[in-house]
């Protein structure tokens, strides 16, 4: 059946979309390795070249794991080729992304896979080893590999909370010197 098939090629894509920050954790990840995933409930919306997983959704391809409420991919059909090519990831609710020495936390996040762009909005957390930061808004750019942390979510955006006054915050552990 299809929409089997294609659920399968949109769960690859969609976890190896959903990483978290800084692109050094991202640049030996092996997006070919295989997907593991459970949910509580998964719809395939063929004709709306979507699907949403829900309900304690949790992926894992390789070493990274990402546990969400909701999970929705939107793709395109290819006849050519007859896989579906998926353009964009939006995870909510809860929104966590292990990778070995990172963790992120948000209460959104988004994956523009054509623009290779990864955003997580509302009450961001960034944690490696006991450095940790915190803002409204996290976006990481996979072509240039940088990160840029703002103190506030988009404007307006509806369910987002911001750190501290609207700004970012975050403490970095000092080796000690001797």
């Amino acid at each position: 059946m299809r929409p089997l098939f294609a659920l399968g090629m949109i769960v690859g894509a969609a976890l190896s979309a959903a990483l978290p920050a800084g692109a050094q954790a991202l640049k030996n990840h092996n997006t070919d390795a295989p997907v593991d995933f459970a949910a509580d409930r998964i719809e395939v919306q063929d004709k709306a070249n979507r699907a949403v997983f829900s309900g304690n959704v949790h992926a894992t391809q390789g070493n990274m794991i990402l546990d969400a409420a909701r999970m929705t991919v939107a793709y395109t059909n290819q006849k050519s080729a007859g896989n579906p090519s998926v353009q964009r990831v939006d995870a909510s609710g809860g929104v966590t992304v292990h990778s070995p020495d990172q963790t992120a936390r948000g209460n959104f996040g988004i994956y523009d896979l054509n623009r290779r762009i990864i955003t997580l909005l509302g009450a961001v957390t960034l944690i490696q080893g006991s450095n940790t930061v915190r803002g409204g808004r996290l976006v990481i750019d996979l072509n240039s590999g940088r990160s840029v942390m703002d103190g506030s979510a988009v404007a307006g955006a509806a369910g987002t909370t911001t750190s501290a006054g609207g700004r970012v915050t975050g403490r970095f552990t000092v080796p000690e010197r001797k």
